[in-house]
């Protein structure tokens, strides 16, 4: 699979037959904050631009993505049900050549996949569905043991550069009083979370250890990827995720 240098492959111990992969800006036609490859319909940017863009990325894909209307919810869309909903913060498939895919821009894209490359998931995870339990109904869409699922947490805003209101460090602490140790003290009333703190914590939870990558930071690394929280009229990276037919 030779995907533009940039774009990131994950560095987890998935089966050879799982195929995933992240994009950034680089490789797309679009221009401005939403320069290069913005993936977003709903993002303001040219819908020609994003069209292009789409189909650059569809030309290393097996077939094209069920895209999703992302809500920040904890619905998780079956893909093998071709009467699955399209609004989900999540996706999960077993038919080999199907592909999953989350849109993000801060938020945390999480890939899932059981040991034997049997199924797969990628969920959209920002504070609000971290809290809401998406990753958690992720793992139980991939199905079979939790101790056998792999995770592999994707580019989002970094623990230096999420700033929130003591909200969102209380829905996390009612419910996982170890999540304290997510939030950092900020200015006044603020905290600096730790997204993928947070999603390691809630994965645990749920029976997942075998948690691979993080480590970027979308709002600092401005020449790499998207961020809402840098710029509103920000485009959108994906990550796709499939079982290969053919392995």
């Amino acid at each position: 699979m030779r995907l533009h240098p940039d774009w990131i492959v994950p560095d987890w111990p998935a089966p050879v037959r799982v195929r995933a992969f992240v994009t950034t800006r680089a490789g797309g036609v679009s221009e401005g904050e939403y320069g290069t490859l913005n993936l977003g319909e709903r993002s303001g940017d040219d819908p020609t631009h994003v069209a292009a863009n789409r189909a650059a990325v569809r030309a290393h894909l097996p077939a094209e993505p069920r895209w999703l209307a992302q809500v920040h919810g904890s619905e998780v869309a079956d893909l093998d049900d071709p009467d699955a909903p399209p609004t989900a913060d999540a996706a999960a498939t077993s038919t080999p050549g199907t592909v999953a895919v989350v849109l993000t821009a801060d938020c945390l894209p999480v890939f899932l996949c059981r040991d034997d490359g049997s199924r797969v998931a990628v969920a959209h995870a920002g504070w609000r569905g971290l809290a809401a339990g998406v990753l958690e109904n992720a793992v139980a869409a991939v199905g079979g043991e939790a101790a056998r699922v792999l995770a592999w947490l994707g580019p989002a805003i970094g623990p230096l550069a999420f700033e929130v209101g003591p909200e969102v460090r209380e829905a996390f602490v009612a419910t996982h009083p170890a999540a304290r140790h997510a939030f950092a003290a900020g200015e006044g009333d603020r905290f600096l979370a730790d997204l993928y703190a947070l999603a390691r914590l809630r994965l645990a939870a749920a029976g997942v250890t075998a948690v691979s990558g993080g480590g970027f930071c979308t709002r600092t690394q401005a020449d790499r990827f998207f961020s809402y929280r840098r710029a509103r009229a920000s485009g959108r990276l994906g990550a796709f995720i499939w079982i290969d037919a053919g392995a």
